[in-house]
């Protein structure tokens, strides 16, 4: 797969298939980015899940926080990765070995490594983007006032669907 670009229903479908996301690198730091991607994401109606071996047991945006992957009790559908290209490819093997169904890097962090090895144990991966801007943009939110489109439109937004999201 070319991960230079991506078709909007690629980020999409994943975007639509994910429920539950565990955030590898969160920080408490609310002017972190990791901190607020957690955020809005779980305003959007996804379970987030914080992984920081140095933060884990205590509580982060009303979630248990993880020193591993591999210590998260339920099912991860996508990991978000917030740690340097050099250490993805043991997160890309944690992922693999829990279950995710995708592997998604932060932006700047790009690992063909990585992406070689959750490709091959069939996880869709995703490099040098943020899910928290891929949703904003294929949602509409970050084009409101009609500038991407130059539609307006009352109708409901497909990424949305039945989520509970809250403002």
């Amino acid at each position: 797969m070319d991960h230079e670009t991506y078709e909007d229903n690629y980020i999409s479908d994943i975007l639509k298939d994910v429920k539950t996301i565990a955030v590898v690198g969160a920080s408490d730091n609310p002017v972190r980015p990791s901190y607020f991607v957690m955020r809005y994401m779980q305003r959007k109606g996804y379970r987030v899940l914080p992984v920081n071996p140095g933060k884990a047991g205590g509580q982060l945006l009303g979630e248990t926080v993880y020193a591993t992957l591999g210590d998260i009790p339920e099912p991860v559908d996508m990991v978000d990765c917030f740690r340097n290209s050099d250490a993805i490819p043991a997160i890309a093997k944690d992922a693999i070995a829990i279950g995710a169904k995708v592997l998604w890097m932060q932006l700047g962090v790009i690992s063909p490594e990585a992406a070689e090895l959750a490709e091959g144990a069939g996880l869709r991966v995703v490099m040098n983007r943020c899910p928290k801007i891929e949703f904003g943009r294929l949602s509409g939110e970050i084009a409101y006032m009609g500038g991407r489109s130059r539609i307006i439109s009352s109708k409901r937004n497909q990424l949305l669907g039945n989520r509970n999201v809250k403002s």
